[in-house]
């Protein structure tokens, strides 16, 4: 936790994959100080035209590299988030050459009872975790 899932269109080679899946773990073990096995992401592709993403009026271009990431998460302070955008299209540009406007993200806020690890139990709320 936090579980991550990537939207992107279709085409990248798995290294290509692999690389921009850890440089979200980055960002992620950055900005939040969670712990470096504490990665749960998901990579989803897209045909093109199953994959719309404009720009809001604000005139960010927008190219095939776009990934669109949702972070499933326990709450998380202001700074924390905004760390995390600027680490992420730092580190994917890094990484994956993918420029900041084709990066999107939304963040999902949820609490303890929301999640079970495996196992048919709540580990937040056990104190397994």
């Amino acid at each position: 936790m936090p579980l991550i899932r990537i939207d992107a269109i279709e085409g990248r080679s798995k290294q290509e994959i692999k690389d921009l899946l850890d440089a979200a773990h980055r960002a992620i073990v950055s900005a939040f100080k969670v712990p470096l096995r504490d990665r749960y992401q998901v990579y989803h592709e897209h045909p093109e035209s199953n994959l719309i993403a404009e720009d809001t009026g604000l005139e960010i271009p927008r190219t095939r590299n776009l990934v669109i990431v949702s972070v499933t998460s326990r709450p998380r302070n202001q700074d924390s988030k905004l760390a995390f955008y600027a680490s992420l299209c730092y580190e994917l540009k890094q990484s994956c050459n993918i420029d900041p406007g084709d990066v999107i993200v939304s963040i999902v806020t949820n609490s303890d009872f929301d999640w079970s690890f495996g196992n048919g139990q709540a580990q937040f709320i056990t104190g397994e975790l």
